[in-house]
């Protein structure tokens, strides 16, 4: 049997608890590995909540990212061979001993690259890689990330900053520090946010990658003026509103490539700020879900 670690319903905390099952076998298009490391992020509680729907047969495996060692290929899956060190996006949960991930999705890992740092890439620094090219911007221009100190505001800053781009990043004071260290420019939060990216930003800002939503959006859409270069991970519905876009996701194995050989360049730092035992995966996920954590959390397995 493979222990994992899922949901029996949908709900809180206490619909989780660890699961005896056998190995999963990988169907077509996927991949199954013996997991070395995987992922924890916000959109792992929000799918136990049932906030991104009610579909999943239950129970459920948690988990989205994982990086680990190839032990079978399902139907249809060329470029990828038994005992090839990969990552990718989980297909069916990824905090688990063994997992399934979707090969279109999915990488070989570097040499050079760990596979705690590989397990941090598919979701947060995907995530980012898209948001910034969604932005358009060329080199010598000024990004704004609303949110920048959580992992995905992490990977976008290096991202940016790889690309030629001034970052401004909203955070609060205490992770002033931390945001100096991605090469940004902190800029603190709350009333008075618009205010203040004016001041630290006197030639203004050419576009805004929000990680936020909400009231921070709307107020931080006040310094920009040409809203096509607005672009949000996490509220469709405002970023509308306000004349930007959602995010377009493209993850692929070719994308996954280049984030992983950044890593390996050092240009890209997943900035890995919690290591915890499968054991204590819940403990993890509760971190990750009172929004307080700074940079990615994952779990070392096997």
């Amino acid at each position: 049997m493979s222990k994992a670690f899922g949901f029996v319903d949908y709900g809180g905390p206490e619909t989780q608890e660890f699961l005896d099952r056998p190995a999963p076998d990988p169907g077509p298009g996927q991949l199954r590995i013996a997991v070395r490391a995987a992922g924890v992020n916000p959109v792992d509680w929000k799918i136990r909540r049932g906030l991104l729907g009610r579909d999943r047969e239950l129970p459920a495996v948690l988990g989205t990212e994982a990086a680990g060692v190839v032990e079978r290929i399902g139907p249809g899956v060329e470029g990828f061979t038994p005992g090839d060190e990969v990552f990718g996006v989980a297909a069916t949960g990824a905090y688990a001993e063994q997992a399934l991930l979707v090969a279109a999705q999915s990488a070989r890992k570097p040499a050079g690259v760990g596979f705690d740092q590989a397990a941090a890439l598919p979701v947060a620094a995907a995530a980012a890689d898209d948001g910034v090219r969604d932005v358009g911007l060329g080199s010598g221009r000024t990004l704004l990330i609303l949110g920048i100190a959580g992992g995905v505001g992490s990977a976008a800053a290096q991202i940016a900053r790889s690309r030629g781009l001034r970052v401004l990043g909203t955070a609060g004071d205490a992770n002033r520090g931390y945001v100096e260290s991605l090469g940004a420019v902190q800029v603190r939060y709350g009333a008075g946010v618009a205010e203040r990216i004016r001041a630290a930003a006197p030639d203004g800002v050419d576009g805004i990658l929000d990680l936020i939503g909400g009231e921070d959006l709307r107020a931080a859409a006040e310094v920009l003026a040409d809203r096509s270069t607005l672009v949000s991970t996490v509220d469709p519905d405002t970023v509308a509103e306000l004349g930007g876009r959602y995010i377009t996701r493209s993850t692929t194995s070719d994308s996954l490539a280049a984030l992983a050989a950044l890593v390996a360049a050092g240009e890209l730092d997943p900035h890995i700020t919690g290591r915890h035992p499968l054991a204590h995966a819940a403990q993890a996920l509760a971190l990750v879900e009172s929004g307080h954590v700074r940079g990615k959390l994952v779990l070392e397995i096997g």
